[in-house]
């Protein structure tokens, strides 16, 4: 199975794409989707037209991406909901359902403690893929939220099974 992570963000976005097969798990992508400090909506619509690109490139069969984090500052959090809402709508276009997972959970199932720091969390996305290439921090998130769904999926599941 193959499967996107993302982790979202108005200003730079993270991506990243794995192989599932039982219990392997391989690095395919990573990359960040970043929009500039540019109209709010035309940076919703490069997030929405470069994840579109690259779930057209990879085809995966499974998305995943990061809950919303409230933050005490409305504006950011609304803004990031969107950011969030465009991503969703790319992962849709292409018939991909996507699965939330939150913050402590996707943490909680890379590093396996739900308050992780970037650092723990990063560190360990590259014990686990060893991606052929440096990650930035939000690249690394989102290959992190593809290891939770892989863990947590209920298609991998039932390939374990068999």
């Amino acid at each position: 199975m193959r499967i996107i992570g993302v982790d979202p963000g108005s200003v730079k976005t993270g991506v990243g794409i794995i192989d599932v097969q039982g219990s392997r798990i391989r690095h395919v992508y990573h990359a960040m989707i970043r929009t500039g400090k540019g109209e709010f909506d035309e940076r919703l619509f490069l997030l929405y037209a470069g994840l579109s690109k690259i779930i057209a490139e990879f085809k995966p069969e499974s998305a995943a991406i990061e809950d919303v984090f409230v933050s005490k500052n409305v504006s950011s959090a609304l803004k990031l909901g969107q950011a969030r809402g465009a991503l969703v709508a790319a992962c849709g276009f292409h018939g991909l359902r996507v699965t939330a997972y939150s913050p402590t959970t996707v943490k909680q199932s890379v590093v396996g403690f739900g308050r992780a720091d970037k650092d723990q969390v990063g560190h360990m996305v590259r014990m686990l893929l060893h991606p052929p290439e440096p990650c930035p921090e939000d690249a690394a998130d989102a290959l992190a939220v593809a290891i939770c769904h892989a863990h947590h999926s209920p298609m991998q599941k039932l390939a374990e099974k068999k």
